[in-house]
């Protein structure tokens, strides 16, 4: 039938579910008609017969209706048809899966999951992407100015998220390109004195697993989220070297340790990860995820150590500083760090190539010999730490 405004007023609700008029006039182009009397213009079009609604009757008329119809067929010829609507969610799932899980590594991963979806993602969930206004953002973002480095993090990784939902044609602009982070994070410079290095090794020992995980970090310098990936294949213990096949800056890295690491590791489990948690891929039958619980972790093991304002960060930034203390020259502690900037960077790193295998081993022996002339701290019989039995915070016991 040739749908006109008389016909549309008039159609008859069916007795049950849906039913569809189409429009003579225009192909693909109808009204669908509830059993509750509720029409809804509709346009089906493409090999797919994708349908979209275009409105309701009579907050849209008919005339207004046949011409978003045929605007968007028009569009669709052309090779420009409008981004189909998808709510914030489900667009965040796929960022994770096409973006993130492409080109982060696990840790990084990791952390722009949690920023997204513990500060944007509660605030929006069910808008649809293009209706999220530059208001909805810096209202999330303007929220976390008491904490600048998250809220600086967090506008990261949402402006990121919206470049890449342009990119995928899911909305024609970014509600926040051009806008500028309304803070600056603020780069930490804490670095650990002997005494509370001292203290931090002493609790180590007390600690369990997680007291394994943070002597290797003090000894080896690394960051966190790649030695709790480390697994026994990737130990050449006849050569003494480590290798971590997924690094922050995209590289692979090899580094040596010495007779205090080699202890630590003589005792760590002979298959998948050395720090596992207590979760595992396939339910009961999948091998152990790597531990994420560091946050719940490091809140009682810093409250057993007593030393303030310290993070797992700053153990390498501690590594770093004892080095260039010691007279290590700086290219051998980034290549320990496996730093791709500073001395490193540019054309420097492109020409040269020497890997400073001898020197880092040098190096990571007068570090080792530094951290074991450390005094040692006995710990008093009333503060116990034992993390490897702290429920779902906990690393897997740390045993050979």
């Amino acid at each position: 039938m040739k749908l006109t405004d008389i016909v549309v007023r008039n159609l008859a609700a069916p007795a049950s579910g849906q039913k569809l008029y189409p429009d003579d006039s225009l192909p693909g182009f109808g009204v669908r008609v509830s059993q509750g009397g509720t029409k809804t213009f509709t346009l089906v079009y493409g090999r797919d017969r994708e349908r979209t609604s275009l409105g309701r009757y009579p907050v849209i008329g008919l005339a207004d209706a046949r011409t978003e119809a045929k605007r968007i067929l028009a569009e669709r010829t052309l090779g420009r048809l409008r981004p189909q609507p998808i709510k914030v969610d489900a667009a965040l799932e796929q960022f994770f899966e096409t973006h993130v899980a492409q080109k982060c590594n696990p840790t990084t991963q990791r952390e722009v999951k949690r920023l997204l979806r513990k500060h944007f993602l509660p605030k929006v969930r069910h808008n649809q992407l293009g209706d999220v206004s530059t208001q909805d953002v810096m209202k999330v973002v303007d929220g976390l100015m008491g904490t600048p480095a998250e809220c600086a993090h967090v506008f990261k990784v949402t402006k990121t998220f919206f470049r890449w939902a342009v990119r995928r044609r899911l909305i024609p602009h970014s509600p926040i390109e051009g806008l500028e982070a309304p803070v600056k994070a603020v780069s930490r410079d804490r670095v650990l004195t002997d005494e509370e290095l001292a203290t931090v090794l002493a609790h180590a020992e007390a600690a369990g697993s997680f007291g394994v995980f943070v002597t290797l970090l003090i000894l080896t310098g690394q960051r966190k989220g790649e030695i709790n990936t480390l697994k026994r294949a990737m130990i050449d213990q006849d050569r003494r070297t480590i290798t971590l096949p997924v690094t922050k800056n995209g590289r692979p890295h090899t580094f040596p340790y010495g007779d205090a690491v080699a202890v630590l590791l003589d005792k760590s489990p002979p298959d998948g990860p050395l720090f596992p948690g207590r979760q595992r891929t396939a339910g009961e039958e999948g091998p152990l995820l790597p531990f994420n619980g560091f946050s719940k972790a490091m809140e009682q093991f810093r409250s057993k150590c007593r030393i303030p304002h310290w993070t797992l960060h700053d153990l390498r930034r501690t590594f770093a500083t004892g080095l260039q203390r010691a007279g290590v020259r700086i290219e051998v502690t980034e290549a320990l760090l496996n730093h791709v900037s500073g001395v490193r960077a540019g054309i420097v790193g492109i020409y040269q190539r020497h890997n400073y295998g001898d020197e880092m081993r040098a190096a990571q022996a007068l570090w080792e010999k530094h951290v074991a002339s450390l005094p040692k701290l006995v710990l008093a019989s009333d503060c116990p730490v034992d993390l490897s039995s702290t429920g779902a915070v906990a690393m897997a016991p740390f045993t050979g």
